[in-house]
């Protein structure tokens, strides 16, 4: 009896850290951001943390229309987006947020890109544009 419990536990273990590993993870906003999209940005994370897709799109969207150029809300809101099943506007905004950060490690190696098919040559170019999102 003993052993199957250990079993059993030890398995929810492996599961939990397998899951915890392959959990998307928003980026928070960069020093030097606007106020209010920080706020926005902030807000945005929590409801993604619970899973309330919704409310925060809303934020990230926020986000946007206070400071256009935040790479890390365009990709935020690209996930969140993925999340709600709409790939084709997922994508635009990991351009978007490619674009605007050329040599922001995470948003260029994140899973995302490489499950929309990004052409590994765009990196050295430091844009992409709309051929470079083809699916393989």
């Amino acid at each position: 009896m003993r052993w199957t419990l250990l079993v059993i536990l030890s398995g929810l273990l492996i599961s939990a850290c397998a899951m915890a590993a392959h959990e998307e993870r928003t980026l928070r906003a960069p020093a030097g951001a606007l106020p209010a999209a920080v706020a926005a940005m902030e807000e945005g994370n929590k409801l993604f943390a619970a899973r309330q897709w919704e409310p925060a799109k809303a934020q990230y969207e926020a986000a946007i229309k206070a400071q256009p150029s935040l790479a890390e809300a365009h990709y935020n809101l690209a996930m969140v987006i993925e999340m709600l099943g709409d790939e084709a506007t997922a994508r635009r905004h990991y351009v978007e947020a490619a674009n605007l950060a050329p040599g922001h490690k995470i948003i260029w190696d994140a899973p995302p890109f490489r499950v929309h098919g990004f052409v590994e040559g765009s990196k050295s170019k430091g844009m992409i544009g709309a051929d470079d999102t083809r699916k393989h």
